[in-house]
């Protein structure tokens, strides 16, 4: 009987979160119709959606793509699965402030967690597709949640310039996060075509919209260029692809910068280091890429919408980048990863390659990376070494 009102009561939940998504649905069409129509056809943009480069409009990397989505968790929710259990980290404590700026010529990374880092270079501070909510969702109360805590409390953040948004999943486009910081001052975001009312909605003044290889100028000596990604775009069910997905290169006196935002592997890597090489840092995902229990090839099962942790390393390869930093991994379980499975496979894979652990790093969440030292991975301690990194 107890067991009946539970169910009844789950049910009832995921009506009430099904009625709150077609709402969202109507509101976002409305966001993309207002785009998307001006823009012409491209090798990306079909008039309608937009769509990855060697995959036709309408379908998706081998087909799995709309597999993924809101309703993935609201299954996994009410039905539960047999993903393996994260962690909870409750001894997590958060780094210490970062500094106010830093001159011109000089690059600071502060990995924050998931896909959200503070870059400080060349006297600018730029966050990129900020996330401090407990959870990535369309409510509150339910959909993925946290596992690590930010790595710097957001009241201890310096003034942010401009906000960068690689694409519209909640994980991230967090509008709680980006309302928080219109109201303590943020001034500018860089976004994907089709999210600028979206973004302008949470309060941040200016916001610019663009298409892959169009770029901006930040101060008189950086500039942000939007980059091709390898993924899809949706925040309800029925608004699958009608916005841009992409990565950004941000380039000045102190080096070029690769944001990957969310991506599977494919050959954009090799144009964007053609385009910007030396790449001094890349910033790429290494989850999630497990697929649950299989008779079929990982490859042949799991979408090319995502890197693991071997495919990001030949992306740095293919970059050329003199450093990489991990992102993507153990704050939201997403995928039926284990918790320490991609750290442990980015270390086997670094190993096959016969590359040293420092040119592609597990950061811990928090800790500043200066790319003029070495680091060691994950819960590591800094070793003050021979520069790897060097202009």
């Amino acid at each position: 009987m107890e067991r009946g009102r539970k169910r009844i009561l789950s049910v009832f939940i995921f009506l009430v979160a099904l009625a709150v998504l077609l709402l969202l649905a109507a509101r976002g069409a409305e966001i993309g119709a207002s785009v998307e129509n001006a823009q012409p056809a491209s090798t990306h943009f079909d008039g309608n959606v937009f769509f990855n480069p060697g995959f036709p409009p309408g379908t998706s990397p081998q087909g799995l793509e709309p597999k993924r989505g809101g309703s993935r968790w609201i299954w996994r929710w009410l039905f539960g699965n047999d993903w393996p259990e994260w962690p909870e980290m409750n001894n997590f404590i958060p780094g210490p402030p970062p500094a106010a700026r830093v001159p011109q010529g000089a690059l600071h990374i502060t990995p924050i967690g998931h896909a959200t880092f503070l870059i400080q270079m060349d006297g600018l501070n730029i966050l990129t597709d900020p996330m401090w909510s407990d959870r990535c969702s369309p409510v509150s109360w339910a959909g993925p949640r946290r596992h690590t805590r930010p790595g710097i409390r957001f009241d201890d953040l310096p003034p942010i310039d401009v906000v960068l948004v690689s694409h519209n999943h909640y994980d991230h486009l967090d509008l709680p996060t980006l309302k928080r910081l219109a109201k303590r001052g943020t001034p500018r975001a860089i976004v994907t075509l089709g999210n600028l009312d979206l973004v302008r909605g949470a309060g941040i003044p200016a916001v610019d919209a663009l298409d892959w290889w169009q770029e901006v100028r930040l101060s008189s000596d950086v500039t942000v260029t939007l980059v091709p990604a390898q993924h899809f775009s949706s925040r309800t069910f029925w608004d699958r692809n009608e916005t841009l997905w992409g990565g950004f290169v941000v380039s000045g006196p102190s080096g070029n910068v690769y944001y990957a935002g969310d991506t599977g592997y494919g050959p954009h890597f090799r144009e964007i280091a053609r385009r910007f090489s030396p790449i001094r840092v890349a910033l790429l995902p290494i989850s999630p890429f497990r697929p649950q229990q299989s008779k079929e090839p990982p490859r042949e099962r799991y979408p090319s919408v995502h890197m693991g942790p071997a495919e990001a390393v030949q992306a740095h390869e293919d970059l050329g980048a003199q450093i990489s930093v991990a992102a993507h991994f153990q704050v939201f379980q997403l995928g039926p990863d284990g918790f320490d499975d991609a750290v442990n496979e980015l270390a086997s894979a670094l190993k096959e390659r016969d590359l040293q652990p420092e040119a592609f790093v597990a950061p811990t969440a928090g800790r500043t990376i200066e790319p003029t030292k070495r680091y060691a991975g994950a819960g590591s301690p800094v070793r003050l070494e021979t520069s790897v990194v060097h202009r």
